[in-house]
């Protein structure tokens, strides 16, 4: 019986893990452990309405400090996991801590992926990833800033973004040769370049950043095509790396994350994994995923608190994802990749359209482009897993919901 649980990791999904055991009415001891200073806090508003200025700090947090002022529920930040013994049942912690655990929980999460260019510990150079990331870029992001952005991803676009609506000037630089390209179309890059060069952000396509320049602060970013970009200040978002090192040093299963099955344990029955850490299995792809979503990390968080107290719940969901930037909310449903035709549904000149990515005939995804109706509908569509005339998916005029078949 699980009668000590250690969580490490404090992220969006620890917190998740925490509400889940108390509502399941889990009646042992809940050890929390975290690197940062904080309680387990939502990173999506991070790059959107708390950059901006439009959220404050304590809206940021799953739970309030007084949710885990309980007896049976300790809290210890500031802190690393560092080492698992599996066979004594006891993780160590940099403060030399032993924390013995009858379940273990890994909410790892991911790290930034650094870009391996000189300069990069220059003054007013930043990755984003946390609460301390932005508050040390807004400390210095106003109307006069010359902002660099290196990385045209989801992150990258949403600085760019806040940063003009802040009057800053932008550069944005990517190696691919159209923006968002490991998750989009060419269609939605098209639009999306095109909405922000209207913005006033320009845009470096297909080039490759060699090193940043300055004494002790930035002064420009150096690039593959021997330009020179003046900039006093550099955010780089080149993607994450999932944390594995622990699992995979205590002789767990990793590939390109924490392997998990269906219920969230890891090779060890005793070990549960959950967000962007890990790889599942999904049964609509018919493959392991690794994601990076919140969605992913709080129903696997779901789904490892309610094991835990011995209800059988799996997992198998259509992933989805969001990005807010200005006044266009890009909503995903599914995974693209290795699409091989695209459905336009409605029209982009009128900034509200989707596009529909079809595998064998199936429908294995959607954009939708301040089109909230088609991305809620879609999901049970791709999960269906139904063959569907083109004709009818492009037809706006069709609810998606009504091309689901019938069961």
């Amino acid at each position: 019986m699980t009668k000590r649980i250690v969580i490490a990791g404090a992220g969006h999904a620890a917190g998740q893990v925490i509400t889940t055991l108390r509502q399941q009415k889990f009646g042992g001891h809940i050890t929390l452990i975290g690197e940062e200073p904080y309680l387990p806090y939502q990173r999506p508003p991070l790059s959107k309405k708390f950059l901006a200025g439009d959220m404050p700090a304590e809206r940021l947090f799953v739970k309030p400090p007084s949710f885990y002022e309980d007896p049976a529920i300790e809290v210890m930040l500031g802190t690393a996991v560092t080492s698992i013994d599996r066979h004594k049942k006891q993780v160590t912690t940099d403060k030399e801590d032993m924390v013995s655990y009858d379940t273990l929980v890994l909410s790892l999460g991911s790290r930034v992926r650094r870009l391996p260019v000189a300069g990069t510990e220059l003054a007013g150079v930043h990755y984003l990833r946390s609460i301390a990331d932005v508050e040390a870029i807004r400390k210095s992001l106003k109307a006069d800033t010359s902002l660099v952005v290196i990385g045209a991803g989801y992150i990258g676009l949403e600085v760019a973004a806040v940063a003009r609506t802040l009057g800053a000037s932008v550069t944005v630089v990517e190696m691919a040769d159209r923006v968002m390209s490991r998750v989009v179309s060419a269609e939605i890059s098209d639009f999306y370049q095109i909405e922000h060069t209207n913005h006033g952000v320009k845009l470096k396509l297909s080039t490759s950043v060699t090193g940043i320049r300055g004494k002790k602060r930035v002064k420009a970013v150096e690039t593959g095509n021997g330009d020179s970009i003046p900039a006093n200040m550099v955010v780089i978002g080149v993607g994450i790396v999932p944390n594995i090192e622990l699992a995979r040093d205590a002789g767990l299963q990793v590939d390109d994350g924490i392997v998990v099955d269906d219920h969230c344990r890891t090779s060890d029955p005793d070990i549960f994994a959950v967000g962007d850490c890990t790889t599942h299995p999904n049964d609509i792809y018919e493959r392991q995923l690794r994601l990076e979503s919140v969605h992913n990390a709080l129903e696997q968080a779901k789904v490892a608190a309610n094991n835990i107290c011995g209800k059988d719940t799996s997992y198998c969901d259509v992933p989805w994802f969001w990005s807010d930037q200005y006044d266009l909310k890009l909503q995903i449903a599914g995974l693209s990749a290795g699409y091989d035709d695209v459905v336009i549904r409605g029209n982009p000149a009128e900034r509200s359209f989707s596009c529909l990515y079809l595998g064998n005939g199936r429908l294995i995804a959607v954009d939708a482009v301040n089109s909230p109706r088609d991305f809620v509908q879609s999901k049970a569509l791709i999960a269906s897993r139904a063959a569907v005339p083109v004709e009818k998916l492009a037809d706006p005029d069709i609810a998606l919901k009504d091309l689901v078949p019938a069961t």
